[in-house]
């Protein structure tokens, strides 16, 4: 078991308790880490509720806004004086920028080419920039050796039609990776990214088809459908001393289903 005893861990993302970024959250506290979760302002009474039982502090912070990210950081410096692991798990596209329409939702979709630049820039700040502005803000509190990890998906390398515009931010969200792991190497800070599979939590909801597309997964992934404490574990990896090696990898927990070329049914 990996022991995380002294480490401290902010993670943003969490919405509800389908998260993603709520199962590594459970899974650092599991490794004896202290946690500190970032949450949207619509968020924090959900979390709260949440985390009641639980050694975890929760911050309001919208982390489309310089100051507020500041003001996050300022209190986290206050609390903890370092951070050895931080998780960017935030992701927003609206329905003009996902090309599809939820339920609910009766406005009809615009085609992928006349998706709306303030919609979409919306989404690219949340989704993808967030991730160099969180790493701006709390650069001075970051350990040497840190782990800075984010959240992907693998429309961000192939064309999901119901992904749309947020797949534009995943692809650059993945080249910031990069580029930060050539950034932070000379401190020995690490950034890295999970591509999961599809998972069925709240923003997984908004993709066009899901379900047929867990279908497909359960059927063509070599080893079918993954859950979110899969995803959880892939990130324990990266938040512990078993990682110091590696920067700037994009590391898919998806069942092997990025490795197939074409859909199959292995029960045939």
């Amino acid at each position: 078991m990996i022991d995380n005893t002294g480490k401290n861990a902010l993670l943003f993302g969490v919405r509800n308790d389908s998260s993603i970024v709520w199962a590594i959250a459970l899974k650092l506290i599991e490794s004896n880490c202290k946690v500190a979760l970032s949450v949207d302002h619509d968020n924090v009474a959900v979390v709260q509720t949440m985390v009641k039982d639980l050694a975890i502090e929760v911050f309001a912070c919208d982390i489309r806004k310089d100051d507020e990210v500041k003001e996050l950081f300022d209190a986290i410096g206050q609390k903890w004086q370092q951070i050895d692991y931080m998780l960017h798990g935030v992701a927003y596209g609206n329905h003009k920028v996902m090309c599809t329409s939820p339920p609910g939702v009766k406005e009809a979709p615009p085609e992928f080419i006349d998706i709306p630049f303030d919609d979409f820039m919306d989404s690219f700040n949340i989704s993808a920039f967030s991730l160099m502005r969180i790493c701006k803000m709390g650069r001075s509190l970051l350990t040497e050796q840190a782990s800075i990890l984010t959240l992907t998906y693998h429309a961000s390398q192939k064309v999901f039609p119901g992904y749309a515009g947020m797949a534009i931010s995943k692809a650059a969200l993945e080249n910031m990776v990069k580029y930060l792991a050539f950034y932070f190497g000379k401190s020995a800070i690490r950034v890295n990214a999970l591509s999961a599979g599809l998972v069925m939590t709240t923003s997984a909801g908004g993709i066009k088809g899901v379900r047929k597309l867990r279908k497909m997964t359960r059927n063509s992934a070599p080893l079918g459908n993954i859950t979110s404490e899969d995803v959880a574990n892939g990130a324990l990896y990266y938040f512990s001393d078993l990682s110091k090696g590696n920067t700037g990898n994009l590391h898919y927990i998806d069942g092997g289903l990025n490795v197939m070329a074409v859909a199959t049914d292995q029960n045939e």
